[in-house]
């Protein structure tokens, strides 16, 4: 077992701790100028208050942001664990000439900078899609959230199915079980763990993001991130946005703690 001296671990810590500070010591910022008396964003603040809860938490425009990110996410989500899924198997369980190049080209889209994402899908709805009379529309910017969700799951379940014993199945069907029957009992219960891990990952991936949104999102609807963005450039307006990005830095841990947890208990099987 690996010894560390007493320098080196008083080191260690005192790095740990510069780089802690350095990521959460903003959002302590932001959380608590969520609850700043004042008009204007600032540290430190000059007093506590509720107006600023009471004011994002009654605002449509808010309401309607939240409404739209949770949809996007939940759809782009479902699409990407069904996608994400079949590919894992066709990837991991059959050999077909070509199967590198798709494996790289499903993990891509997560690896390219998301202005390029947006810049690219863009062009293609406008330049491309819309001359030829088909509008996307909503649809346009859920199938943009969509190509980045299926890494997600995608790299969790063929994480799983690589480890998997496969003589469970082949038992299975020397027993009698069909193709639906072994997949419902054996298949799908030892990488559900990967497969919810996936999910949770995706749509907190999806509910966050902005680049790709600005370029997707139709006329008029804003989801949290773009509307976050919006109100940044009304000074008098910023407290309100400390208060809905305080919200999505709570909401934004839920997915990630049962992520980690669904992983976890992948790991340990």
């Amino acid at each position: 077992m690996l010894r560390l001296g007493r320098g080196t671990k008083i080191a260690l810590a005192v790095i740990t701790a510069i780089v802690f500070a350095f990521m959460y010591i903003p959002l302590f910022v932001i959380v608590m100028n969520s609850f700043n008396a004042g008009r204007v964003a600032g540290w430190p603040i000059p007093g506590f208050s509720l107006q600023w809860w009471s004011a994002a938490l009654t605002n449509p425009a808010v309401h309607a942001a939240f409404l739209n990110s949770v949809t996007v996410a939940l759809v782009a989500t479902a699409i990407a664990l069904v996608l994400g899924t079949l590919a894992a198997f066709a990837l991991q369980r059959f050999r077909f000439f070509g199967q590198n190049t798709v494996n790289v080209l499903l993990v891509l889209p997560i690896t390219l900078p998301g202005i390029v994402t947006g810049v690219a899908l863009s062009n293609t709805f406008h330049s491309v899609l819309k001359p030829m009379g088909i509008h996307v529309g909503y649809w346009g910017m859920i199938i943009a959230h969509a190509t980045f969700c299926i890494v997600m799951v995608f790299n969790n379940v063929i994480a799983r199915l690589r480890r998997m014993n496969p003589n469970l199945e082949q038992a299975s069907m020397d027993l009698g079980a069909g193709i639906g029957q072994t997949f419902r009992m054996i298949t799908f219960p030892q990488f559900r763990s990967a497969f919810i891990a996936g999910a949770l990952l995706a749509f907190a991936l999806s509910f966050d993001e902005i680049v790709v949104t600005i370029f997707t999102a139709p006329p008029g609807v804003e989801t949290l991130p773009l509307w976050i963005m919006n109100q940044m450039a009304r000074p008098n307006e910023v407290n309100q946005v400390n208060v809905v990005a305080t919200v999505m830095i709570l909401l934004s841990l839920i997915p990630v703690y049962f992520s980690q947890r669904a992983q976890a208990s992948s790991d340990e099987k």
